[in-house]
């Protein structure tokens, strides 16, 4: 038993059933009122100055900031939150999803303090898609309703974008980056750990098989005068002669009694 079937077994009355609705729900309801008053996300947003003068709503509301109040960006990004966090949900349980959302807040929080700037829920939500991609691989989703993606391929190229703004954006973007997908090292690092080793061992096990291996491909018939096997020509046809040897029909004793061999 493993360090989160343990905590999940003392602590699991804690999680909360239905997060990813919850999630959508409260972001839907911000997404309303920023509508009817223009710069209204900005006394919910992650700024630790703020915090510290006695604004600690802020360490959780944060976290229902959409990304864009495009009408059209938020009905897609809502819906995608909730199709990812419903299947997070199934496949991981609600303490593990509310364990693996909450880690992912304390990192991003942390980091903000350490560099003293506002932090979005960007990467955080990012963590939840990864945790998806993790259990449904070969999910499909359809691309402006249209270009059928692999959830796995869409998690490569998202991973490739981040890579690449972690080398050449900022240290905050860095910071982000990491501490928001702290959740996702915790929960599923030693599996990645130990599918590497795995596949290392394989890969050794069949490197010392091949060199163990004779090189070249034994023939089941030779020719005891030419030398051409079955391999050189596969219409050629063998007999063995009487005295045990074996010919192919060219250089067949005529003179002795041969049995057929094909």
């Amino acid at each position: 038993m493993n360090l989160l079937d343990k905590l999940e077994r003392r602590f699991g009355f804690l999680g909360i059933p239905g997060l990813p609705r919850i999630l959508v729900g409260f972001a839907a309801l911000v997404f309303l009122l920023a509508l009817l008053n223009p710069g209204y996300t900005s006394i919910l947003d992650l700024d630790p100055a703020k915090v510290l003068h006695g604004e600690v709503w802020r360490l959780v509301t944060y976290i229902f900031i959409p990304q864009s109040l495009h009408p059209l960006w938020v009905i897609f990004a809502l819906w995608f939150l909730w199709w990812i966090g419903e299947g997070a949900e199934r496949a991981m349980g609600p303490f593990r999803l509310t364990l693996y959302f909450v880690i992912g807040m304390i990192g991003t929080t942390i980091a903000a303090f350490f560099f003293g700037s506002n932090f979005s829920n960007g990467m955080l939500i990012a963590s939840l898609f990864f945790a998806f991609a993790r259990f449904y691989p070969e999910e499909i989703m359809y691309i402006l309703f249209i270009l059928p993606v692999r959830i796995k391929w869409m998690a490569w190229i998202f991973a490739a974008v981040l890579i690449f703004g972690f080398v050449t954006r900022s240290n905050s973007y860095r910071a982000a980056m990491i501490a928001a997908f702290a959740n996702y090292l915790i929960f599923f690092g030693p599996g990645h750990i130990h599918a590497a080793r795995h596949r290392r061992d394989v890969s050794t096990r069949r490197k010392r098989f091949e060199e163990q291996s004779r090189p070249e491909t034994e023939s089941l018939h030779k020719c005891a005068v030419c030398g051409r096997t079955e391999l050189a020509d596969s219409d050629l046809e063998f007999r063995v002669s009487s005295n045990g040897e074996e010919y192919c029909l060219e250089h067949l004793p005529s003179a002795q009694t041969a049995t057929p061999k094909l």
